[in-house]
């Protein structure tokens, strides 16, 4: 078959096209109909309408500034922009701080777009139809242009220049300038408050809730005076827009009216200068409103009262008023004068002063009777005279308070949030603010440490002064008051702030009165760890834990064990000086663990291997080196049987004297290990581990035990010394 004898080939139909039986068409276009039915269901329901509001308006702004618009609609516009603005005025007046008017700046560019528009729209109408009438603009426009300036154009020209030389030169040139001050204050002032804001948190007056919210206010009052700053600029530019406007309608009017409709020159100036004017002054009213509203919202103080709450109580003076009264009354007395009239506001006056008079001596016994002391019996004591005590706190003598006072330099308040920030980050949890208080049964130089209401550290530090503490070897001497360094108990020397220099070259480290609080403070507060933590700690710990792994903490808690197990856990570790920032691997091994113990020791020794490397890291040499202290073998078995014969939770029962060895011996030899410049590490089994680091903990803070089974597997370890103790003494 030829390619001529082909049939002709049709084009591919579509699954809708004609090729498909009546019935499938049919089928298929009801159920296209039904899914675009139910799409434009869906996207009808998700349609918010109330977001149209400000598009509508642009588009009825741009409408009117294009579009030739009847003259009863020029009515209705130019009523709805009288009544918007005094809207906008009334609510700046009853506005208590200028935060709750924020969307005034664009409120503005708004009102002003549309009275421009408006006066863009009545122009057209007032040149194209203005020969035919008065009315021929509406009868808003001919109320102004007639009845306000009573038909006379020279008059309205006079008024509509007044109106305009008050709003432009004396309330919108007020309004800008007090806006650019206050936009450069409140810059200037942000971090000062910033600063107050931080010292607030820190001292535990306000929670970071009430925090962020005071920062979020100070950021948009910033926002709000920097925009009234050039918000103030749309005002003064439609003064001057409006002014030039009322000079070209009144000449293109002059124009048109002469050559195209052939009044006279007086007939054409009559009606559309009338007609000009009225527009002008329709609009120019509506714009003082705003010029108002600005300079009220820009000269606002903030306070709790409105402005004419304000206005009440503050001149609510009657000794003013009784002295005006007076001075009217005498000007009614001069010759010439109309006496009627200031005889009647003296009287006026001084009957508003004497109703003040009165109302403050009420307001003053009604004081005075509530703060009568009611005489009663003795009350008896409830629950509301107990005070809860704080957590961390540091009570400061008077002598300290400029350390306090940021304002003066002082710089304790930021050493403090230092110390909270980096314990935080270290141990795992969030340490609760520091409560600095003054306490007048201390020293004037003196502060102390309190932990749970209990005195954890206390010391002396002299403000105006610098410690220059002696590391252990200095090339030296500085004079100066001899101390001791409060963390550590160093020996140091308190120096005048101009000798730092040179006691710095001496070899001494030189700190600031506050940096030694903050120092000690860090001490206290790490050696303290574990009793910072609590219930709330540890169960906000889980939460955020829960939000990774949520299968892990609801595997654990409280299946397998209860919250105070987890929470003594914890402290067990915290008081070993072991972080808990890896939660993930704790509720891990305690997970695996809970099926054979509840024991909190046991279970923290069950962990410990776990984070093993976290151990590690803080006590390896530069070249990543685990350098060691061992115990005699014999010494360590024997130690290994004691451990076997002791009760869980007891100590090692040893013989005094070999206790007293055995310690002497540790002690001598974490000091043999940091003169070389290393961490004392202890390592032994795991067997007699928790007995031996229970007994050293108080007695040699410095010491670090460690068992076999917590040192991972590629750490390289190296042995520089052994403990020996004389066993069979």
């Amino acid at each position: 078959m030829t390619g001529q004898d082909l049939p002709p080939t049709r084009p591919t139909q579509p699954a809708t096209g004609a090729s498909l039986p009546l019935v499938a068409r049919r089928l298929l276009h009801r159920g296209m109909s039904t899914l675009t039915l139910s799409t434009l269901r869906q996207s009808l329901s998700r349609f918010d309408a109330s977001g149209l509001g400000i598009p509508a308006l642009v588009f009825v702004i741009m409408a009117m500034l294009v579009l030739p618009l009847p003259a009863w609609l020029l009515d209705v516009l130019f009523t709805f922009n009288i009544i918007s603005s005094l809207i906008i005025i009334l609510i700046a007046i009853r506005t208590r701080k200028p935060l709750e008017f924020s969307i005034f700046p664009s409120l503005l560019l708004f009102a002003t777009m549309l009275r421009l528009a408006l006066n863009v729209a009545s122009t057209r109408v007032i040149l194209v139809s203005g020969h035919e009438g008065h009315n021929a603009a509406g009868q808003v426009i001919a109320a102004f242009g007639e009845f306000v300036i009573a038909g006379n154009y020279v008059v309205g020209f006079i008024v509509f220049i007044i109106l305009m030389i008050i709003n432009f030169v004396v309330i919108t040139k007020g309004a800008g300038r007090v806006s650019e001050v206050n936009a450069r204050f409140t810059l200037d002032a942000m971090p000062g408050k910033q600063m107050a804001i931080d010292a607030d948190l820190n001292a535990g007056i306000i929670d970071k809730e009430t925090a962020n919210k005071r920062r979020e206010e100070l950021s948009q009052e910033a926002d709000f005076f920097g925009s009234m700053d050039g918000a103030s600029k749309f005002v003064s530019g439609d003064a001057i827009a409006g002014l030039l406007i009322l000079l070209i309608n009144i000449v293109g009017g002059l124009a048109i009216g002469i050559v195209q409709h052939n009044l006279s020159p007086a007939e054409a100036g009559r009606i559309y200068t009338l007609l000009t004017i009225g527009d002008g002054l329709a609009a120019q009213i509506p714009a003082l409103f705003l010029s108002m509203a600005t300079a009220i919202i820009v000269t606002r103080v903030t306070t709790s009262e409105t402005m004419t709450e304000q206005a009440v109580t503050q001149l609510n003076n009657p000794y003013a008023l009784f002295v005006a009264a007076g001075i009217v009354f005498l000007l009614g007395l001069v010759p010439g004068m109309p006496h009627l009239v200031f005889f009647v506001l003296a009287a006026g006056t001084a009957g508003v002063a004497w109703l003040a008079l009165r109302g403050r001596a009420q307001d003053e016994a009604s004081a005075a009777e509530a703060a009568k002391p009611i005489i009663e019996g003795p009350k008896e004591l409830d629950w509301s005279d107990l005070d809860q005590v704080d957590l961390i706190g540091l009570e400061i003598g008077y002598g300290l308070l400029p350390l306090v006072n940021a304002e003066t330099g002082g710089q304790l308040m930021q050493r403090v949030k230092g110390v909270r920030k980096k314990l935080s980050a270290e141990l795992g949890f969030l340490v609760q603010p520091v409560r600095i208080r003054d306490a007048l049964s201390l020293e004037p130089d003196s502060y102390q440490i309190v932990l749970n209401g209990v005195v954890r550290g206390r010391a002396e530090v002299k403000v105006g002064k610098e410690l220059a503490i002696n590391p252990g070897r200095v090339y030296g001497q500085v004079e100066g008051e001899a101390t001791k360094e409060p963390a550590f108990g160093l020996e140091a020397v308190w120096i005048d702030p101009a000798q730092r220099e040179y006691a710095r070259s001496m070899g001494y480290t030189v700190v600031d009165p506050a940096t030694a609080i903050a120092t000690h403070l860090n001490k206290v507060l790490r050696e303290n760890a574990a009793d910072l933590l609590s219930h709330d700690e540890v169960q906000q710990l889980l939460d955020k834990l829960a939000a990774r792994a949520p299968k892990l903490v609801e595997d654990l808690t409280p299946a397998k064990l209860s919250l105070g197990i987890i929470t003594r856990t914890l402290q067990q570790l915290l008081s070993e000086s072991v972080s808990i920032r890896d939660m993930r691997s704790i509720a891990e091994a305690l997970t695996e663990a809970s099926g054979r113990t509840q024991d909190p020791e046991q279970l923290a020794a069950q962990v410990r291997p776990k984070i093993g490397r976290m151990i590690m890291q803080t006590i390896v040499d530069p070249q990543d080196t685990l350098l060691a202290m061992t115990l005699d073998p014999a010494l360590e078995q024997m130690l290994h049987n004691v451990s076997q014969h002791s009760q869980p939770g007891q100590g090692l029962m040893l013989e005094p004297g070999l206790a007293d060895r055995l310690f002497r011996a540790l002690r001598e030899g974490a000091r043999s290990v940091e003169d070389q410049g290393h961490p004392a590490v202890l390592v032994v089994s795991p067997g007699v581990r928790p007995w031996l680091a229970r007994m050293v903990r108080h007695r040699i803070t410095d010491l670090t035990v460690l068992s076999y089974s917590e040192i991972p597997e590629d750490q390289a370890v190296k042995v520089i010394h052994t403990v020996t103790a004389d066993v069979q003494a």
